[in-house]
């Protein structure tokens, strides 16, 4: 395959020529070949790759009912939204944020609706709320509330059709070749589910980084998280942290084990300036998601600590202070679509923005090393965006409308 007349890190007019191992054979201008594709003066560039999404439930998302903020107001709008469907049919809610009617349980939960099995699940991804309905119908018990059951709720409740197809086609149109999944207990055979998407796949806890989920009321001591990541060497970890707390617990205890090549900070919600050049001096990368501080906040206008609001998903700063930085969507947490979070983190206001084009590296590294810039060079794998535009019409949008097709091993998975 030859795709030509594109622009290349800067370079306009230039051909790519993809061979049929799937790398990039060789580019230059003028190059002869048959099977061409005419590239009209577009950016062709490595493939976006999300570096921390969960993917069963982004594709669960799409057959459940949204019961966020921007979709629903009041106890009024949440009963209308849970009474989709036909009735005596389970009803799968995401997305919910107690802005929207307070806070939930099985009570609250069976005064809008008690004639059908509901589950509604908060947008943080960490708990499930059922109405006596759904507790009955999975034979379980207590006041509604489940923290962190997915995996025991997979085996009590309804499957839930994953339309992956269509979750590859959507990725393929944003231009995305790979994903890496960051569920923190991978289900079995998950990867052979996942098999079916176009793009590369990296399963945490399959292959390396090992996935670590913290939380505050069952954070373990330095020593003991210390002893968890020796027992997992020499794989690199990805660690949860969301909190102050969680992040101080994790670098200790990476200080008392010693950090390997590719630890990470995943999300760095909260981190202290005081933190930063310590995350330096452990040679952490940190995989945030920029975005979060424009979809919540006006959530986090009231909810965060004012002691913590500063400190927010870091971004310029950790980059000026030499800290690795990548991005991942945690779709479906946040928006599924990187030049979304591109542009929250080149339009963040907070003084933490970053200009368009370290933005895009933010989806641009290699899965293993995600702040490894992946360039398009010979021998490289072809795994592409093609743009309608060059870089620099590009990057003065930041939209997924400048994708025209992706490429994965040359292959095209653009529907």
């Amino acid at each position: 395959m030859l795709i030509r007349n594109v622009e290349v890190e800067g370079r306009a007019g230039l051909d790519v020529r993809v061979g049929t191992d799937g790398r990039i054979r060789e580019i230059g201008r003028r190059l002869p070949g048959e099977e061409q594709i005419d590239g009209r003066g577009g950016a062709l560039l490595p493939g976006l790759h999300d570096h921390h999404v969960h993917l069963t439930a982004l594709a669960a998302d799409a057959a459940s009912v949204r019961v966020g903020p921007a979709e629903v107001s009041g106890p009024d709008g949440l009963r209308a939204a849970l009474r989709t469907g036909r009735p005596g049919e389970w009803v799968r809610a995401v997305g919910y944020h107690e802005s929207v009617a307070g806070d939930l349980d099985r009570s609250a939960l069976d005064a809008l609706v008690a004639d059908r099995p509901v589950r509604v699940q908060h947008r943080s991804g960490a708990m499930w709320f059922l109405n006596t309905a759904a507790l009955r119908a999975a034979g379980l018990d207590g006041d509604g509330r489940l923290w962190r059951e997915d995996e025991r709720l997979r085996h009590l409740v309804p499957p839930v059709r994953l339309d992956l197809e269509r979750l590859g086609r959507r990725a393929a149109r944003l231009g995305v070749t790979g994903f890496t999944n960051a569920d923190p207990h991978p289900a079995p055979g998950l990867r052979g589910t996942l098999a079916v998407l176009p793009q590369r796949l990296t399963v945490m806890g399959v292959d390396p980084p090992v996935k670590i989920l913290l939380d505050d009321a069952t954070l373990p001591a330095p020593g003991d998280l210390a002893a968890g990541v020796r027992a997992v060497r020499p794989r690199p970890v990805a660690v949860h942290c969301v909190t102050r707390v969680q992040l101080l617990v994790t670098l200790l205890a990476l200080e008392e084990a010693g950090p390997a090549a590719g630890d990470r900070i995943e999300h760095g919600a909260v981190i202290p300036a005081e933190t930063v050049p310590w995350i330096g001096r452990l040679g952490l990368t940190v995989v945030t998601q920029p975005h979060f501080p424009v979809e919540r906040g006006r959530e986090y206008a009231t909810e965060v600590h004012p002691d913590d609001r500063p400190h927010l998903y870091r971004c310029r700063s950790l980059a000026e202070a030499g800290i690795p930085l990548a991005a991942g969507t945690d779709a479906p947490y946040g928006t599924d679509d990187p030049w979304a979070v591109m542009r929250a983190a080149a339009g963040r206001d907070d003084g933490e923005s970053l200009t368009p084009e370290a933005a895009l590296r933010l989806f641009l590294g290699a899965p293993d090393r995600p702040t490894r810039v992946r360039r398009l060079t010979a021998g490289a794998p072809a795994d592409l965006c093609l743009l309608h535009v060059p870089l620099r019409e590009a990057l003065g949008v930041l939209s997924a409308d400048t994708v025209r097709a992706a490429y994965v091993g040359g292959r095209p998975i653009t529907p």
